[in-house]
């Protein structure tokens, strides 16, 4: 069965990108790993985007990569990334598309949506990219399946939170957990607290 998955690495205290909406600092921790680690996180991030047929992200995640990868000057790294997956940007504000990506700009609730992107994906699974408040509305949904969460060694004091609502340990089942390097990944199945 699909699953709906929010794949994202964060700080031991819960941000995922600093209060500039930055990533260098992951970007820092993630060069002090080994060679050897750093296949083996390219490897396992292969096998985990090869089973995805749909993903979804905040405006200030595309914008992020938008500027950081210079998409709109060159494109083609869009498809090099992410090869021909739809995808939807939740958004309040018009966004530059990039040409040749199938995007949709969207808004309000995450339910219609998630029924697109599940009828585009045909069976596959859908990557919740992030941030964290919209990865929330899908649980918020009952409809984010797990959470594969990269702890990062490094502490950053405030900025964009993990997921920023409450979910009990009875929502919560932990399936599996490793240390790949100075990382450690946690992966997180959800049900809704009321047990739907």
């Amino acid at each position: 069965m699909a699953k709906t998955q929010y794949l994202v690495a964060a700080s031991l205290d819960g941000f995922i990108a600093d209060l500039e909406n930055s990533l260098e600092w992951l970007f820092q921790a993630e060069a002090s790993a080994s060679q050897e680690a750093s296949a083996a996180k390219n490897d396992r991030f292969g096998r985990f985007f090869a089973e995805v047929g749909a993903m979804v992200m905040g405006a200030t995640s595309y914008e992020w990569v938008l500027d950081h990868e210079k998409l709109l000057d060159e494109p083609e790294k869009w498809h090099a990334y992410y090869g021909d997956i739809p995808s939807w940007v939740f958004t309040h504000r018009p966004l530059p598309a990039i040409p040749g990506a199938e995007i949709s700009f969207v808004s309000g609730d995450v339910r219609p949506v998630h029924e697109q992107m599940t009828a585009a994906a045909t069976g596959r699974n859908l990557w919740v990219v992030g941030g964290g408040e919209l990865a929330g509305q899908f649980a918020d949904q009952g409809l984010l399946s797990e959470i594969i969460l990269a702890l990062a060694p490094a502490t950053l004091g405030a900025g964009a939170p993990l997921l920023p609502r409450r979910l009990s340990a009875a929502e919560l089942t932990l399936t599996e957990c490793y240390q790949d390097g100075t990382f450690a990944y946690l992966t997180y199945s959800l049900r809704p607290a009321n047990g739907a």
